[in-house]
């Protein structure tokens, strides 16, 4: 099947359908009939950087706008003169600004307590800082894609862009300042845009890079994280926290995926061959809804490794360009996909992926799978789980250095990143 971009009909049918999946959100008034604005041709954006650090601010020069842009712009105290990107990238998704409502003040559960609604295949954000670590459900960031939260002093932002599939952990300080991002109702090649509402500029959340407003091409933080199915959280972390439902403030159907069959191709959303509001030609090396891992590198170069490659193989070797440490990726089976059936707990398995620096004590390890979600390394036999720990054999306690990797749609990964490399099956 060939995926092709949408025509205007279809940009039209699809945005009041997701309308209708967003409860308590209206769509924007319109603008008034007008020529869009046209930029001139702003400076092309790098391939993501890997960030370290909190983030250094950044700006550009503001520029005058001709013409009305895009969106709307009623309610905004954000520099439209300053920006990255060209205006006409940027397209309602259909609810307004604050219409998916970020999660501010999350409260957390027991283990326990969130096993009382959660199945043991259900998707979470994993993130662990300083010895404490956290799930963050997609069952609830499908609804929210945005939780602010602290962890041991570190200030983070979660966010979950179901239309890219997109799960991004940034350190959320800008300088000396921290932010809190909501969103904007805004796609940029299906991506959600965010924004801060310290200086209401503009982020885009696949690059976390600011693109519209005062901290225009600031780049935030990546954090290491990691889509796992909940049994596994469990079982790693049973005395940590997983994020609760905000029962007592929205009014949303938890567990339910309001994207039905997203990532099937021939139904749900993406069914015709369209992708919701992405007009772009998507790349052709893999189906645009096949799931990558994304894999970025200090010299700006990239990487997607198929999840099919990787659940076949279940342990790739990567060797990447000189200068960077050696890397292992981890498959397991066991995690439901929170974009397929629209019970996201007994959806159809994709499995979960760890990506992992694979030097301990100065020695590059190898490994292979143990046929029962583990894998083993060939140099000790100690035994590692998808976290990248050992909990057998003569390294066990030691863990693998994660490497920032990310679970995302092709079409999206490459949208972004053309030039990115694919990995293939020798």
């Amino acid at each position: 099947m060939k995926f092709q971009p949408l025509t205007l009909r279809s940009i039209l049918l699809a945005v009041p359908l997701i309308i209708l999946l967003l409860a308590g959100c209206v769509m924007p008034e319109p603008l008034p009939e007008a020529p869009p604005a046209t930029d001139p041709a702003p400076a092309p954006t790098a391939a993501v950087p890997l960030a370290s650090g909190v983030a250094e601010p950044r700006t550009v020069e503001s520029r005058p706008i001709e013409g009305n842009l895009p969106f709307n712009q009623r309610g905004w105290d954000t520099d439209f003169t300053k920006r990255s990107v060209d205006y006409s990238e940027i397209r309602s998704g259909g609810p307004p600004k604050d219409g998916i409502p970020a999660l501010n003040s999350p409260t957390f559960e027991s283990v326990a307590d969130a096993g009382s609604w959660l199945t043991d295949t259900d998707p979470v954000i994993v993130y662990e800082h300083e010895g404490t670590a956290r799930a963050y459900p997609l069952a609830i960031l499908i609804w929210h894609e945005i939780v602010n939260d602290e962890i041991n002093g570190r200030p983070v932002t979660v966010t979950f862009c179901p239309l890219c599939n997109a799960s991004v952990v940034f350190d959320r300080r800008v300088g000396e300042q921290v932010l809190d991002f909501g969103t904007t109702g805004n796609l940029r090649n299906s991506d959600l845009v965010m924004y801060d509402r310290q200086t209401e500029s503009w982020w885009q959340q696949f690059t976390g890079e600011a693109i519209v407003g005062e901290y225009t091409t600031t780049q935030l933080t990546f954090l290491a994280s990691q889509v796992l199915s909940f049994g596994q959280f469990r079982e790693l972390y049973p005395s940590s926290e997983v994020l609760r439902r905000p029962l007592d403030l929205y009014s949303r159907s938890y567990g339910t995926n309001p994207y039905s069959n997203y990532d099937t191709y021939g139904s749900g959303l993406s069914r015709g061959g369209n992708l919701v509001l992405f007009t772009e030609t998507p790349d052709e090396r893999l189906m645009p809804l096949d799931r990558v891992v994304g894999l970025l590198f200090a010299d700006k170069t990239s990487m997607a490794i198929p999840f099919d490659a990787a659940r076949d193989q279940r342990v790739i070797h990567l060797s990447p360009a000189v200068g960077e440490l050696e890397l292992v990726v981890f498959h397991q089976d066991g995690m439901s996909s929170a974009l397929s059936e629209s019970d996201i707990g007994t959806a159809r398995d994709i499995g979960s992926v760890g990506v992992f620096h694979r030097m301990v004590e100065g020695e590059t390890l190898t490994f292979q799978p143990d046929g029962n979600g583990r894998f083993l390394d060939d140099q000790t036999g100690s035994l590692w789980n998808i976290r990248g720990q050992a909990t057998e054999g003569p390294l066990a306690g030691a863990s693998l250095v994660p490497h920032v990797a990310f679970d995302h749609f092709w079409f999206a990964w490459a949208a972004f990143l053309p030039d990115t490399e694919l990995y293939e099956l020798n």
